[in-house]
């Protein structure tokens, strides 16, 4: 379904909207200011529900916090300076400078943080629904592109017969031999997850991929504490059931954190340059700037690097197939 587009008298009332919520929270963080203990202390926002934020301390107890409004777009992962205002109260005052930022484009096609933090993308596929290679490239391409680790997940691998597996492996191989590890799992057998609780230690990772592929199910095994982590959120928060609908980071039993983020759902690439978009397939990398035109667009111009690279082996056809389809679905310039 196309989205609505708003008038631009509607875009002026949410605006206006938005800077007077702004303006209250502005007043309210200054206000819990001046009643700050004057020890600045470091902690990581567990979740964000709009104006409401949660900060684990470094023992791990949780504090709700405000936060000034000159910090910019806080999310669930960030590390933070914050003082407290009170009991299990606080302010945050500073953001401290991010290992990496997750975002999608909003309904103005503007970048809009989802996590921050995060080290490792973990893409889940399924045999059912179909796998597609062409939304698995730009989960990679983003990975690539903010900077952190990319690990494939093949779930509901008790499904297929070793018919099915074996094609599957065929048809997914490339990706193991450009580097990124590719894990099967199947929450239907004993230590069926294994494999991906290997992985998650030491990261912190969240969990993407189309729907119908388990996600949920998976964070519902991989966190079999969740409800407890849920509840001491909400009596932490007092958003009740509302808990369940923000992001937010959680502590796996085994090591690791795992952020749980609706936003993930409706993930789109955000807007790139050509070149982060070429750099985004980490196999083109030896070939960029080879061409023999310096604007090729890797189509049908004579000398191109990436083509002869194709035909020589080093590249699948398909991985750059898809490349011009997001070259061309962002608008690039001769795509």
């Amino acid at each position: 379904m196309a989205r609505r587009r708003l008038t631009q008298r509607q875009q002026e009332r949410i605006r206006k909207i938005q800077e007077q919520r702004r303006r209250r929270l502005a007043q309210q963080a200054e206000k819990a200011l001046d009643q700050a203990d004057a020890r600045p202390r470091q902690g990581l926002v567990i979740t964000r529900h709009g104006r409401n934020l949660m900060v684990a301390d470094a023992e791990g107890g949780l504090h709700y916090c405000l936060w000034r409004q000159n910090l910019g777009h806080i999310v669930c992962g960030d590390r933070v300076v914050w003082q407290a205002t009170g009991d299990k109260r606080g302010i945050v005052t500073a953001l401290l400078e991010r290992d990496s930022v997750l975002a999608r484009p909003d309904y103005s096609g503007r970048e809009k943080p989802l996590a921050a933090n995060i080290s490792q993308l973990v893409i889940v596929l399924a045999p059912r629904p179909e796998p597609s290679e062409y939304l698995l490239d730009q989960y990679l391409v983003t990975a690539e592109t903010i900077g952190v680790n990319a690990l494939i997940a093949f779930n509901k691998m008790d499904l297929p017969d070793e018919t099915g597996k074996k094609a599957l492996n065929q048809r997914f191989s490339l990706y193991e031999a450009i580097g990124y590890p590719l894990v099967h799992i199947s929450a239907k057998f004993e230590h069926g997850l294994g494999p991906l609780v290997e992985r998650l230690k030491g990261e912190t990772s969240i969990l993407v991929g189309q729907s119908g592929v388990g996600k949920s199910s998976l964070i519902k095994a991989l966190l079999p504490d969740q409800d407890i982590q849920i509840g001491r959120l909400s009596n932490a928060t007092g958003l009740g059931r509302h808990t369940t609908s923000a992001t937010t980071c959680y502590t796996l039993p085994t090591g690791g954190r795992l952020i749980d983020s609706p936003g993930v759902r409706s993930f789109r690439l955000v807007e790139l340059s050509l070149d982060q978009l070429e750099q985004g397939f980490r196999e083109f990398r030896p070939f960029l700037g080879h061409c023999k035109f310096s604007d090729c667009r890797h189509r049908e111009e004579p000398g191109c690097a990436l083509r002869a690279a194709v035909e020589a082996g080093k590249i699948d056809q398909r991985r750059l197939d898809n490349f011009l389809h997001l070259a061309q679905e962002q608008g690039k310039s001769g795509f």
